[in-house]
């Protein structure tokens, strides 16, 4: 049975508040453990850069989880890419959808890049959904074909030249991630810490240019509400 998220954080030394705003420090920003355990240090909180690490592995789907249960209907535009990373000299390759909105729909790391592994992140992808976009962009990888043809074939495929650049653009903060990590240790690695990254940023990323101070502020004070709400964090005094 799964327990109540208030017992998650039953025998921690430090309150939800503390947890929680670690978590979202560490995924939020490109920040390493030691630069959140310096943060929080500044501000009287004395704890070790491993616990800040360990309270990411425990909590940190858990929060996801939770983001994308609220997540509302996504875009009816998807932009599909694949971004290759190298893990112990190997390398591997993660797809990635996004919709119009720049929101990230999902990820998933594979070995290969051919029709089987479209495939299957197509099904990843529209797994418990009751719904299919109304359009598909993606560059002109042949595997994007081969698994659109099988698995939504009703929808529009287009492959036109930049048509996918926000697909390629959304791979901007994966890569400065890798920098700031000095490199992902392995699929699993990667994919759990982008799985939490992902949602925690889709409801941060509000896109300040795009409105006025005054709206920009409400955005992020809801924003800042519902992680309140996700994690158990009761609003500062």
């Amino acid at each position: 049975m799964t327990l109540p998220p208030a017992h998650r954080y039953k025998n921690h030394r430090f309150p939800p508040e503390i947890i929680s705003h670690a978590v979202w420090v560490y995924h939020r920003f490109s920040l390493s453990f030691r630069d959140v355990e310096e943060m929080l240090a500044e501000r009287g909180v004395i704890v070790s850069y491993e616990a800040v690490r360990q309270w990411c592995l425990k909590f940190g789907q858990t929060f996801a989880r939770k983001l994308r249960h609220r997540r509302g209907r996504p875009g009816d535009t998807w932009y599909l890419d694949e971004l290759f990373i190298t893990m112990s000299g190997a390398r591997y390759y993660l797809w990635r959808a996004v919709d119009q909105d720049g929101e990230t729909l999902d990820i998933l790391v594979q070995k290969r890049r051919n029709t089987r592994a479209a495939k299957r992140f197509f099904r990843k992808l529209l797994k418990g959904l009751q719904y299919v976009p109304n359009r598909l962009v993606t560059d002109k990888l042949r595997s994007y074909a081969a698994a659109q043809r099988t698995t939504l074939p009703s929808v529009p495929h287009c492959t036109t030249q930049y048509a996918n650049n926000r697909a390629e653009v959304s791979h901007q903060p994966t890569r400065q991630r890798e920098r700031q990590m000095r490199r992902f240790k392995s699929p699993r690695h990667v994919q759990r810490f982008l799985s939490v990254h992902g949602p925690i940023n889709n409801l941060f990323r509000i896109g300040r240019h795009l409105m006025q101070a005054v709206h920009y502020r409400l955005c992020r004070d809801q924003a800042f509400a519902t992680w309140r709400d996700v994690t158990m964090c009761l609003k500062a005094a």
